[in-house]
C-alpha cells in the first residue's frame, strides 16, 4: 500500500487526509501542537470554552458536501443553529442594524435606510447567487494549474465582474453610508479591501444573507473534531506534538519526513501547513519561489484577538456584533497601505455563549475580540493592553454598559502567536488577499515544480482564505496526489 503523509492538522490537512484514505493510501498526518485544528484549536479557562481561531460558520453547503463525500452528514457528528439575527453592526451610540434572517426584513431594513435600495439589493443579490453557483459548480474544486480552467461561457459573460470592484458597484447604486459598509463587510473575509477585490466575489453576499450566518453548539473546534473522526474512521494515524523538522528530497522526489530527528519514509508528501513555512523545510533548489516573491504578495490582514470571561451575561450585543464606529477607509490604509496600528480601529466581537450557554459558567459571558492588523507589525504586551482597553471603553461608550469591572480576565493573541503557534508567515491569519493577481491559477500552486510527489494545501493556495475553501482545498490537493498514483 502506497504511503501518505500530511503536515500539519489544520481543516486543509484534515480534509485532504480524508480523501487519500478514502482512496486506498495508508495516511498518517503530523501535527506540531498538542491537539488539532490549527487556526480552530479551542480551550478552556475558567469554565468557559473559547474558540481560537473561525467563529463564523459560512457557506454550510459546502461543508456539508465534505461530509457526503464520505457518506456522512455533519448531523451525525454536531448540531447546527441558524442566528437570527445573523449579526449586528454598531455605527455609533445610537445607530445599529441588525442582519435578520429572514430576506424580506433585509430589503425591508434596506427601503427604511434609503427608499427604492431593495430593488438593487434583489439585482445584487441574483447576481451573487449566480456566481456563487458558477463558483461552487465550476471553479472553486479546480486545480487552477492553468488560466484555461477558467474560460467557459458563465464566466467570459461575466469577465467584467473580475475588471470592476465590490466597492465600485456598491457606491454606484447605493448611496447610504450604512448599507454600503453592510454590502462591503462580507469580503472582509476574503482578505482585502472592496476597492480591491474583483466584483464577481459578491458572491459572499449570497453567503451572507441568503445561505446566513450559523453556530455549531459546542463550537467550531467541534468541525475540527468530526473530520477527525472521519479520518480515523479511514484508518488515518494522527500524531501530534510532533513537528516536522524537514522534508528530505532525492533526485526530483520526496523520500520522506524529518520529526524529532527520526526519519518517516513516504511514497508521497501533501503539507497543509504554512506554504511558505514548508518551503523552507527543502533545499533552496526545490522550492517553488523566492524570498523575494513571497515579499511581494499581498498578505490577507493578521489579528489581535481576545478571549475574555465577563464575570455576568452582556447586554445590547448579538452573538456576532460588528463596531464599525470609526473610519473603515483609514484602517484599511494602516493594514494594506501604510502598514502600522490603527488609531482607533474597527473591531469585531463574538459572544457564542448567547447562543450556546454551555460554553460559560452560569450567568457568565464569554467574549472573543479580533482586530484586523498589517500582518508584519511590531507587537508587544504594552500594545495589546492599549488596544483591549481601548476597546472595552468604546463598547462601553456604545452599548450603555460597564464592563470593564465584570473582566475575569483575558488573554491575547496576535501575530507573534500566529508565527510561534503555526510557523504562518508574516503572523498572518487569513492567508493571500483575493485580489485579481492573486486569484485562480495567479496563487501559489498546489504542485511543487521540482518535486514530483510534494504538494500544497491551505489558505495560501487554491482556493484561498476561509474554512470552506480550505476544505475543498484539501481535496483538491488529494485529487492531484492521487493523479500523481495513478499515472
Amino acid at each position: 500500500m502506497k504511503t501518505v503523509t500530511l503536515i500539519g492538522s489544520g481543516f486543509s490537512s484534515l480534509s485532504a487526509a480524508c480523501y487519500m484514505a478514502k482512496n486506498g493510501y495508508k495516511v498518517t498526518l503530523f501535527e506540531k501542537n498538542d491537539t488539532i485544528g490549527g487556526r480552530a484549536r479551542q480551550f478552556t479557562e475558567e469554565g468557559f470554552t473559547f474558540d481560537m481561531g473561525p467563529t463564523f460558520y459560512w457557506m454550510p453547503d459546502l461543508i456539508e458536501r465534505f461530509f457526503n463525500d464520505f457518506g456522512k452528514t455533519s448531523a451525525d457528528y454536531y448540531d447546527l443553529i441558524r442566528l437570527d439575527p445573523g449579526y449586528k453592526i454598531y455605527f455609533s451610540e445610537k445607530e445599529a442594524l441588525s442582519v435578520s434572517a429572514d430576506l424580506t426584513e433585509i430589503y425591508a431594513m434596506f427601503d427604511s435606510l434609503e427608499p427604492g435600495s431593495s430593488r438593487f439589493l434583489r439585482s445584487f443579490l441574483q447576481d451573487a447567487e449566480f456566481n456563487y453557483r458558477v463558483a461552487v459548480d465550476k471553479v472553486l474544486y479546480k486545480p487552477a494549474n492553468s488560466f484555461s480552467e477558467l474560460i467557459m461561457p458563465d464566466t467570459v459573460k461575466r469577465l467584467s465582474q473580475f475588471f470592476t470592484t465590490i466597492s465600485a458597484r456598491v457606491k454606484q447604486h447605493i448611496k447610504h453610508p450604512y448599507l454600503r459598509q453592510l454590502l462591503e463587510f462580507p469580503v472582509i473575509f476574503l482578505g482585502a479591501k472592496p476597492s480591491n477585490t474583483p466584483l464577481f466575489y459578491c458572491l459572499m453576499n449570497y453567503a451572507d444573507m441568503v445561505l446566513g450566518t450559523w453556530h455549531i453548539k459546542g463550537g467550531m473546534f467541534r468541525l475540527a473534531d468530526a473530520m477527525k473522526q472521519v479520518a480515523e474512521s479511514l484508518g488515518v494515524e494522527i500524531v501530534t506534538q510532533s513537528a516536522v523538522d524537514k522534508i528530505v528530497v532525492q533526485k526530483d522526489k520526496a523520500t520522506g519526513v524529518v520529526v524529532k530527528d527520526t526519519f518517516h519514509a513516504t511514497d508521497l508528501i501533501i503539507s497543509g501547513a504554512d506554504y511558505h513555512h514548508t518551503e523552507y523545510l527543502l533545499d533552496e533548489s526545490f522550492r517553488n519561489y523566492s524570498e523575494t516573491y513571497w515579499q511581494k504578495r499581498v498578505m490577507a490582514p493578521s489579528a489581535l484577538l481576545y478571549y475574555v470571561g465577563f464575570d455576568r451575561k452582556i447586554d445590547q450585543v448579538a452573538h456576532h456584533t460588528l463596531f464599525f464606529d470609526t473610519d473603515f477607509t483609514l484602517h484599511a490604509e494602516n493594514i494594506y497601505d501604510r502598514p502600522g496600528w490603527p488609531d482607533k480601529p474597527l473591531f469585531y466581537t463574538s459572544f457564542p455563549s448567547i447562543t450556546d450557554p454551555q460554553l460559560a459558567p452560569e450567568d457568565k459571558e464569554m467574549g472573543i475580540f479580533l482586530i484586523p492588523i498589517a500582518p508584519g507589525i511590531t507587537d508587544s504586551e504594552e500594545i495589546r493592553s492599549f488596544y483591549f482597553n481601548q476597546l472595552i471603553d468604546r463598547m462601553e461608550n456604545i452599548t450603555g454598559q460597564s464592563l470593564k469591572k465584570d473582566v475575569l480576565f483575558y488573554k491575547s493573541y496576535a501575530g507573534a502567536d500566529f508565527m510561534r503557534d503555526y510557523n504562518a508567515y508574516k503572523g498572518n491569519a487569513y492567508g493571500l488577499a483575493n485580489t485579481l493577481l492573486q486569484t485562480a491559477f495567479l496563487k501559489p500552486s498546489v504542485h511543487n515544480k521540482q518535486v514530483k510527489n510534494l504538494f500544497y494545501t491551505g489558505q495560501l493556495t487554491v482556493p484561498g482564505p476561509g474554512v470552506p475553501p480550505a476544505i475543498i482545498s484539501g481535496k483538491i490537493a488529494a485529487g492531484e496526489a492521487s493523479k500523481y498514483f495513478n499515472k
